[in-house]
């Protein structure tokens, strides 16, 4: 299972739009990581970064196979944008949990 996950890691970093995509979404880690040095409105701890690099990742993995392995260029926007719709959910209910769920934020 190590080697396969490995091997899987290794073929994905020679993918060169899966890079700049995940240069880009970790990119927007820097919003929050900023916002902490000049306001106390924003604090966010290690775990939230974590958790939202992971989100931010398996939405780009998501999105970047969706790319190579989906033809029709409808089916592709229409599940590429039910990606990101859930990844909004989640991201909505982690940071303030529109449905009460214990893993709600606040």
């Amino acid at each position: 299972m190590v080697i396969y996950c490995i091997n899987t890691l290794a073929m994905l970093a020679k993918n060169k739009r899966f890079l700049i995509l995940s240069a880009a979404s970790l990119s927007l880690l820097l919003i929050p990581f900023v916002a902490m040095q000049f306001t106390q409105e924003v604090q966010w701890k290690t775990g939230d970064f974590i958790v939202a690099g992971i989100l931010l990742l398996g939405v780009t993995l998501m999105i970047d196979l969706l790319m190579r392995k989906v033809r029709s260029k409808s089916k592709k926007w229409l599940l590429m944008l039910s990606c990101a719709a859930l990844f909004i959910l989640v991201w909505l209910e982690l940071a303030v949990g529109i449905f009460g769920t214990p893993f709600a934020g606040s």
